[in-house]
């Protein structure tokens, strides 16, 4: 009898404890969405592009000029000596060698820039991600990326966009 208690008093313990961790509440976000869609995310994508685009245009003027030298090199080399002919190639493939510097360097900076932009906007989101949930007893975030189906219900994205657009209307990017 006095082992019979204890099992339903064990058993009873263990259904309660149960159901109070089945009430954990799961939500989640899709990070993609809140980086690109906030004011800042989208701010930083558009100034980003800009200063792709016009470096772009720049590097491709700069391309078709050496290019043009090339040709105009090569359509001289029968008139030039041997000697001056490798003299203004090996000038050529310096100014080649240089802007091919550039564009790298260029290019670095923006990605720099980027993953900047990406920390500076992870760094406003997590308080805001962290307080969400302690205010409304989530248990756990998950990225959408990572899930396969969810109800609509246990979204916050567009809840986030909208905290991070109060914290971080804008971003300043060097």
């Amino acid at each position: 009898m006095k082992y019979l208690v204890k099992f339903f008093v064990v058993t009873l313990l263990l259904l309660i404890c149960t159901y109070a961790s089945a009430e954990q509440k799961i939500t989640y976000i899709d990070m993609k969405h809140v980086l690109n869609n906030s004011k800042a995310g989208k701010g930083a994508q558009d100034y980003l592009k800009k200063i792709l685009t016009d470096s772009q245009s720049s590097f491709s003027k700069k391309e078709s000029e050496l290019k043009k030298e090339e040709s105009d090199l090569l359509s001289k080399r029968a008139v030039l000596s041997q000697e001056e002919y490798k003299k203004i190639a090996d000038a050529l493939r310096k100014k080649v060698v240089v802007h091919q510097s550039q564009r790298r360097k260029t290019m670095q900076s923006i990605s720099k820039q980027r993953a900047d932009a990406r920390i500076k906007i992870m760094e406003k989101l997590n308080p805001i991600i962290n307080k969400y949930t302690r205010e409304n007893n989530i248990s756990l975030v998950i990225n959408k990326a990572n899930i396969v189906m969810g109800i609509d219900e246990l979204d916050i994205t567009n809840i986030i966009v909208e905290k991070l657009n109060k914290e971080l209307p804008s971003l300043k990017l060097k």
